[in-house]
């Protein structure tokens, strides 16, 4: 039996949108499934929001999300975490990085740097920084 890691990125009101745009940079398939459907809501506005969600790719991406309650207290945060995307074909991962740069603010450019042939670290349009890479060791 196998266990893995998966990114759960919190949003409020945004998760939907970031799980598309996850998907049109990754591929894979985007399943969303809101408050409503799951017959829980607390308030009206909860309604509509994510309560489980997920991007998965046949090459081994997932990032889930969900939306924050309307009840609950949400702060994204200066910097709670990274994701962290490491592969081995510069041209996937330069692929990448320039999908998720649209709208982003550009941490660190993408380049050589002393541990990596290729890094590079950008915070996209959601607030949820990314960093990218070459596995080199």
């Amino acid at each position: 039996m196998g266990v893995t890691t998966t990114v759960h990125l919190n949003f409020q009101d945004q998760a939907r949108e970031a799980l598309e745009f996850y998907r049109s940079v990754f591929g894979g398939q985007v399943v969303a499934f809101t408050y409503g459907q799951s017959q829980n809501v607390e308030h009206p506005a909860d309604t509509d929001r994510v309560v489980w969600g997920e991007v998965r790719t046949p090459n081994g991406f997932h990032v889930m999300a969900y939306d924050v309650r309307e009840s609950q207290s949400y702060d994204a945060g200066d910097r709670p975490f990274y994701v962290s995307v490491r592969g081995d074909d510069a041209e996937e991962i330069t692929g990448y990085w320039k999908s998720l740069c649209e709208g982003a603010t550009i941490l660190t450019d993408l380049g050589p740097s002393g541990w990596s042939p290729l890094y590079g670290m950008l915070k996209d349009r959601f607030g949820v920084t990314w960093v990218l890479d070459i596995a080199a060791f």
